[in-house]
């Protein structure tokens, strides 16, 4: 779901490439649909390994975009869709099922990732989605302008203390999880009419100090070193690459209210042509243990597999707040798949949000 800013020149030519025209792919080689960032040989080393090369990669800028196209015609062998998403692919007949008997890793992953209602599996327990990587959107800060006591609740981002110095994702999804959990709510799933709309005058009191909705790491990195933003909702990648550059930033993970979780995975779709041995050899590259301790030490992100997390330096996991991840997850607003209307409406009212009605 995120990109890694250590890509960001390169993918950032591809993912204007990819906007105007799919790649030309190897006839014998899989196309995947992806964010720009994760195409790094790091994420599927065992697949390069095995085939001999990288599969070929497209990319989109957000998951409404990658819907679109694919339901456009846009054809690609596996995409890499977030949990709020994978009921409204799937019931858009956009999926193929996963045979999990070929899914090396489908058994190691994180309890807590399978508890997840509607993720992995449909309701007729077929499989649709394996989940790859999972992470934060929290409250971000610049330790030297900003005083921790000023940010112990998530209202801050709606505080006239802060008009013009707060950035929130171009993202309907972390954007509502952060008035859900403002408004006291955890489970998005369930809001009320009324809820809804506490949510929706939240996030109009929250546009009224926005400097800038970030659209990538990127945007939202070079605004906090540069002193234009001070109060953030970020994922855990921002705090991370910016202490890597000396930026003074730390996440406010214990706010009253908590902080939200996404889990992000991928799927096969419909329409692939490429080989069914290379979509499983990526799928099982992508989840194996070994890849853990680079998912968190370089991207900050929680990898899915739980024997993988388990085998990470305690002191890295201790870093990146996952010393105890039963814990860290207690107080925390899974963006867990949503029924389509609810999403659409949200969409709608996030746009008006943002032109200021």
């Amino acid at each position: 779901m995120k990109p890694n800013t250590a890509f960001r020149l390169s993918v950032l030519l591809s993912g204007l490439l990819a906007s105007v025209a799919p790649p030309a792919a190897a006839a014998d080689n899989i196309v995947v649909f992806d964010w720009a960032g994760y195409e790094d040989p790091a994420f599927h080393p065992t697949y390069t390994e095995k085939f001999g090369g990288e599969p070929d990669f497209s990319f989109f800028g957000d998951e409404e975009e990658a819907f679109q196209k694919l339901r456009s015609g846009f054809t690609a062998d596996l995409a890499h869709p977030c949990s709020q998403s994978v009921s409204k692919w799937r019931d858009a007949g956009l999926l193929e099922p996963l045979d999990t008997a070929k899914l090396a890793n489908w058994n190691d992953v994180l309890p807590g990732i399978k508890a997840m209602k509607g993720l992995m599996t449909a309701e007729d327990g077929t499989a649709y989605f394996l989940p790859f990587e999972w992470g934060n959107t929290v409250l971000t800060y610049r330790t030297d302008t900003v005083k921790p006591e000023d940010v112990t609740s998530l209202k801050a981002f709606a505080d006239p203390k802060f008009k013009d110095r707060v950035s929130i994702g171009d993202n309907v999804d972390d954007a509502y999880a952060l008035a859900s959990l403002a408004i006291g709510v955890k489970d998005w799933t369930k809001l009320t009419d009324e809820q809804f709309k506490q949510a929706s005058d939240f996030l109009r009191a929250v546009h009224q100090n926005v400097r800038l909705y970030w659209t990538d790491n990127t945007d939202l990195s070079q605004a906090m070193a540069g002193g234009e933003v001070d109060l953030a909702w970020a994922w855990n990648e921002t705090a991370t690459t910016l202490a890597v550059d000396g930026v003074p930033v730390a996440m406010k993970k214990d706010t009253a209210e908590g902080i939200s979780t996404w889990v992000c995975g991928y799927v096969r779709l419909k329409g692939a042509a490429g080989s069914e041995e290379q979509q499983y050899g990526f799928l099982n590259a992508i989840t194996d243990p070994a890849v853990s301790s680079y998912m968190v030490e370089s991207w900050g992100y929680g990898h899915s597999n739980g024997k993988g997390m388990a085998a990470v330096d305690a002191k890295t996991l201790a870093d990146k707040g996952f010393d105890d991840i039963d814990k860290f997850t207690t107080n925390t607003l899974f963006q867990s798949p949503m029924p389509t209307e609810l999403r659409q409406r949200m969409i709608a009212e996030f746009e008006k949000i943002k032109s200021g009605y």
